[in-house]
């Protein structure tokens, strides 16, 4: 599988949004306050950034093991572990609390390169009007295990 698709069961919401900022320690009042983030030119209050790519609220997935209960490609290659190797992140619009978000996940390369591997994706997320709203560009390196 190439690629799959994820669609949250319901809107954002401001509560997700409030406890995201809160978790992040942004006092920001966009994300709070609907009068601040209007005089700023929005029509009410806003996510933070970086929400759309925390969150696993689309996914509905069950925890792995690890306890992590979003999107993974469960690819295998023996003998390495796993480490997050970057991302890249395009903000497209903000994020407002009735949206509700889909995400399609495509994998991208898959190069071994000085004997690890490196695997490539890329996130599209839109709303409900199939607005687009952000892309994230992930990079995961499976590396060798050391020797005991």
């Amino acid at each position: 599988m190439n690629e799959v698709t994820y669609t949250a069961p319901e809107e954002l919401g401001r509560a997700a949004i409030r406890y995201f900022a809160q978790a992040v320690g942004d006092a920001n009042p966009l994300y709070t306050d609907d009068a601040y983030a209007r005089e700023h030119g929005y029509d009410g209050v806003i996510a933070p950034p970086t929400l759309i790519f925390e969150t696993n609220q689309f996914t509905g997935l069950p925890r792995d093991p690890d306890g992590y209960c979003g999107h993974t490609w469960d690819l295998a290659f023996p003998g390495t572990r796993l480490v997050r190797g970057g991302n890249t992140y395009e903000l497209h619009q903000p994020v407002r609390p009735a949206d509700v978000i889909t995400v399609t996940w495509r994998l991208g390369d898959i190069v071994r390169k000085a004997g690890k591997v490196f695997v490539t994706s890329t996130a599209t997320y839109t709303n409900q009007h199939a607005d687009l709203l952000a892309v994230n560009e992930e990079t995961l390196i499976y590396v060798p295990l050391e020797d005991p």
